[in-house]
């Protein structure tokens, strides 16, 4: 990517505290992505930015942001925890659905690591209102006990010298009875650090965005 692109800050109230975010607004958005992150990574995610801002140029809003507070994070344990991560993501859909600059736009998640379980958790709880799920070397095993649930079009990637996850998400994809489709990037490891790796995965998740965000449908949590 040689152009910056350009971001705001935003805070998702939840209870009493709050989410710090970063929103990308697209003009004439086609739809708006979440970011769930996987364990020990942040709204900063180098990787995560770095397929939002190619996202962004494909048409699509996004939101990238810390599902844990700093006070959180500091508890490993909170990092796995798939039920407290998914009820997270769930309530800053719930707030994107309602913010004024966003509201009319269709939602997918896009999830990393272990981000990838709280997302398909999230989904299952939201069926139609989520319109697409993207996963990254995604750990989608860690809700094996929703994956029967989920009917959001999923999109699985995986490193090709992954072999631990690719077994993993085999799996995975056997128990989803939605469409799912799994695509294997080439020479990629699970971080997909390796040169041009991280835009396959973007290539790929803005084709699975493109073909099921469809801001005409009606968007409603």
């Amino acid at each position: 990517m040689e152009t910056k692109v350009d971001f705001k800050d935003v805070k998702i109230p939840i209870g009493t505290t709050h989410l710090n975010g970063f929103l990308r607004l697209k003009k004439n958005s086609k739809g708006i992505i979440l970011f769930s992150h996987g364990s020990g990574s942040s709204r900063y995610s180098i990787r995560n930015n770095y397929v939002a801002d190619i996202l962004y140029e494909e048409g699509f809003s996004s939101l990238l942001f810390d599902l844990l507070t700093a006070q959180e994070d500091m508890i490993y344990e909170n990092r796995f925890n798939i039920d407290l991560l998914s009820e997270r993501l769930q309530k800053a859909t719930l707030w994107i659905a309602s913010n004024k600059e966003t509201k009319h736009l269709p939602i997918a998640y896009f999830g990393a690591s272990t981000g990838a379980a709280s997302a398909l958790k999230a989904a299952s709880l939201l069926n139609s209102k989520i319109k697409a799920i993207v996963s990254r070397g995604g750990r989608p095993d860690l809700a094996m006990s929703v994956l029967n649930k989920i009917t959001t079009p999923t999109l699985l990637i995986v490193g090709g010298n992954d072999d631990a996850v690719i077994e993993l998400n085999e799996k995975a994809k056997r128990n989803i009875h939605g469409t799912c489709e799994m695509k294997i990037v080439a020479g990629a490891s699970h971080l997909f650090e390796e040169p041009g790796t991280l835009d396959i995965v973007a290539e790929l998740s803005a084709d699975w965005f493109n073909l099921y965000l469809n801001k005409k449908q009606q968007h409603e949590v």
